[in-house]
Order: C-alpha cells, then structure tokens, then sequence
C-alpha cells in the first residue's frame, strides 16, 4: 500500500490562525488535524508572535507534514493590518522553514477554485466542501476550514503519489 503524502494547512493570523493536516492516499483524503492557534487581545504584539511560532513548530513536530500549504502575499488597504498578516505569516515560513517542511503559497483565489470550483465562493461553502470533502461529521470552524482547504488546495495542484505533477 503506498505511503500517505501529509499536507499542513495553514490559514494565518495574529489572533486565530487555522491549521489543518490532510493525508491522502491515491484518491483518499483524510482530516488528521485540525484547530485554531489562538492569541487573546490583550496579550502583547511580539508575546502573539512567539505564542503561534512555538504552537506551529509543536503541530509541525507532532503531525510531521511533508509540506505546508500557506495564503500567498495578502494585498490590503489597511497598512496596519497588511504588516501584522505578515508579521505572522513571516513566523510560520520561519517555523517551517527551521522544521525543513516546504511552503507551497496559494491566492485565496485559487484555493477557492480548487476545492469549490468557484474562485468567488464565500467562506461557508468553502466550510461545507471542506467537510463533504474530508468525510467530516461536523464543520471546522472558519479559520480551521480554511486551513484544511489550502492543504486540500495544495494536493489538487501537485497531484497524489506516483503522479508525475507530486515533488513530495
């Protein structure tokens, strides 16, 4: 029987990033993980930063993906906001990175297309495919969702084992 390939979805933020760990086997999929990394708003900036760094690296050693699936640059018109996204999602390349697990990045876009197949799908029928897709008794919560959706994403894109489209 061959090997499951293990994706880490990862939906970030500062306050509630999303993680989801999806196997699959030929046309299989399998939701071995998934939750959120929460930062209460009254915890300091850089204690947020440490907090979901630390939290990342426990999944990663933990569920041991062989590659990470993340949300490409964001593109905001709040400057504020667009440096705290990439404050964290600086953290988790960081976290992956020191934990030798490749980042594949993703448009929110192409994540919706992939596991929709609308690229203008709204986030509670991301959740509902998200479920239907994984076999799921109930649906994730949002950010969860998201990140098991990127994982699914990132299959879709690099094929399962033995495909000529699979690097892992």
């Amino acid at each position: 029987m061959p090997k499951p390939i293990r994706v880490l979805g990862v939906d970030t933020s500062l306050r509630s990033t999303g993680v989801g760990v999806v196997d699959t086997v030929g046309s299989q999929y399998k939701a071995v993980t998934w939750g959120l990394i929460k930062n209460p708003s009254a915890r300091p900036h850089t204690a947020c930063l440490a907090h979901l760094f630390e939290e990342l690296v426990g999944v990663i050693r933990r569920d041991k993906p062989m590659a990470a699936a993340v949300e490409g640059i964001f593109f905001s018109k709040n400057v504020r906001t667009a440096v705290t996204l990439g404050q964290a999602r600086g953290v988790v390349l960081a976290a992956c990175a020191m934990e030798g697990v490749p980042v594949y990045e993703y448009s929110p876009r192409s994540v919706k297309q992939s596991v929709v197949g609308n690229g203008n799908a709204h986030k509670t029928q991301i959740s509902r495919m998200v479920r239907v897709l994984l076999g799921l008794a109930e649906t994730p919560e949002e950010d969860a969702a998201d990140a098991l959706a990127m994982a699914l994403c990132h299959l879709h894109h690099h094929g399962r084992p033995g495909t000529r489209n699979n690097p892992i």
